[in-house]
């Protein structure tokens, strides 16, 4: 069979662990005239799951094939064509650092989302994201009103055709419902020390107790606060002559260096879910 360029796609599966699945996907790409680009797998020996991503040229759109072969195999697959970007809506607070960094991202080609919008309880960051030539919408939310303000964010991920929101430092708890509507879809980034401080100002309690390392990790939003899948963890080493001012800043840095790294792996479709971990195939 003729081997055709036609366009990219990305396979992602997961299925029990068992023998001839990559002989399977292969043999039917093969036989589609498909060319094979980029495959990772993982077995995973504890919980008998198998984890693959496999992205191929292709002359059609190969859904109604990997359909008929999934019963066989007891496969979860999506199929993406890496041509259409992945519309995200950005949700803020008042820190702007991730937002900026992600529009930067973006408009310099470093990232291959679209931001359809950006979603705060605070107008401040509005000249910023307007500058981008992104709609901005201003939801206020108080005890009071946060049924309806979280209606009003659902509303505008149906309108924008949404596929992934991302919470950039935002600076509110959403409810189990919107969780659970955004399962799987939805990324949050925030700051993580060993050991954890919660409440305010967290740099200020890591410089007093001395720590020797600041981090953030990015994960998927779950009705468990922080508790998501985790998709990316990094670090910088700091020592006593740091002061709070300096945490603050490389912990910024890093804040956004990780949630940029989570946000390309999921639009590139290399982060599968295994029930409350991920499996991730960077490059």
């Amino acid at each position: 069979m003729t081997v055709f360029p036609g366009s990219e796609y990305v396979l992602t599966l997961a299925c029990p662990d068992r023998p001839g699945v990559v002989a399977a996907v292969s043999g039917l790409l093969a036989g589609r005239g498909c060319n094979i680009i980029e495959s990772q797998q993982f077995g995973d020996q504890v919980g008998q799951r198998f984890f693959m991503r496999v992205q191929f040229s292709a002359s059609e759109d190969l859904t109604s094939d990997f359909a008929a072969l999934a019963p066989d195999f007891g496969m979860e697959f999506k199929l993406r064509d890496t041509a259409v970007k992945p519309r995200v809506l950005v949700m803020v607070s008042k820190f702007d650092h991730c937002l900026n960094d992600l529009l930067y991202r973006v408009r310099s080609g470093g990232l291959d989302i679209e931001v359809v919008a950006v979603a705060s309880n605070h107008p401040d960051l509005r000249p910023l994201t307007q500058s981008y030539g992104i709609d901005y919408h201003h939801l206020p939310v108080t005890p009071d009103n946060k049924q309806k303000q979280e209606a009003e964010v659902l509303a505008l991920v149906e309108h924008y055709q949404v596929d992934l929101v991302v919470l950039a430092r935002y600076m509110q708890v959403l409810s189990q419902e919107l969780c659970e509507k955004l399962a799987g879809r939805a990324i949050n980034i925030h700051h993580s020390f060993l050991p954890s401080f919660k409440g305010a100002k967290p740099y200020h309690q890591a410089h007093a107790r001395g720590v020797k390392l600041i981090g953030a990790t990015a994960h998927y939003v779950t009705s468990d606060l922080d508790e998501g899948p985790i998709i990316e963890q990094e670090v910088v080493r700091v020592n006593h002559s740091h002061s709070p001012g300096d945490l603050v800043a490389m912990g910024r840095d890093v804040e956004c260096i990780t949630l940029a790294r989570a946000v390309r792996w999921h639009a590139e479709q290399r982060v599968l879910l295994d029930g409350h971990k991920t499996v991730v195939f960077p490059r």
